[in-house]
């Protein structure tokens, strides 16, 4: 194991090597040691950065949130200057995520949740501040829709981007049992059919558009 220099670049690896086996084995089962030797950083190194494995934990919790913010940043969807066509965009986008071989089928803060809320408060806390941030993300959006298509309608945005996170996190757990990432496009497909009468109750339909 080679010894490395007090760098960015250096916890820039740590974190990189803690996220792959965190998200392929879970907090619990990786080690301090498995992480070191992947990243090639000493124990030492690592302990520079971080007082602990929690609080290492809660920075690969961070720096996947913001990889994951990245790659949502540069979909397509955000350009789409029709609150409608956002929507069906943003769902467009998640059900090509499920369809792309390359992109792991695999949420980090949904393992984290999961595994460690009995457990570690702070990452807890720190899972729901990032699943809330998801749902607010989709809420704009819901909420756009809502004020160009059905003002006085009594959709409740908050909850709806809530059931759609419940939604496909659930799907990613039942796509890893199954074995097929089929789940989380049908997923997707059952909670745009939901928008559709939900909207049409409304008075307006939501029906995909182009």
């Amino acid at each position: 194991m080679k010894t490395t220099k007090e760098t960015p670049k250096t916890k820039e690896q740590l974190l990189q090597a803690s996220s792959e086996l965190m998200l392929a084995k879970g907090f619990t089962a990786t080690s301090i040691d498995e992480i070191c030797e992947k990243a090639g950083v000493t124990k030492g190194g690592l302990f520079h950065y971080f007082e602990s494995k929690e609080d290492l934990g809660r920075a690969v919790l961070e720096y996947f949130w913001q990889s994951q913010m990245r790659m949502i940043n540069e979909m397509p969807f955000n350009a789409m200057k029709d609150p409608l066509k956002r929507l069906h965009g943003f769902l467009d986008s998640f059900a090509a995520m499920a369809k792309n071989p390359q992109i792991r089928k695999s949420c980090l803060i949904g393992n984290f949740a999961q595994e460690l809320s009995a457990t570690h408060p702070k990452i807890r806390t720190d899972c729901d501040e990032k699943l809330s941030k998801f749902a607010d993300m989709l809420k704009q959006i819901l909420d756009d829709v809502k004020g160009k298509y059905a003002v006085r309608s009594s959709i409740d945005t908050k909850s709806l981007a809530e059931h759609f996170v419940a939604l496909f996190q659930g799907s990613l757990i039942l796509a890893k049992a199954k074995n097929d990432t089929k789940v989380i496009e049908a997923s997707i497909r059952h909670f745009r059919s939901y928008l559709e009468t939900l909207f049409k109750k409304s008075g307006k339909s939501v029906g995909k558009k182009g």
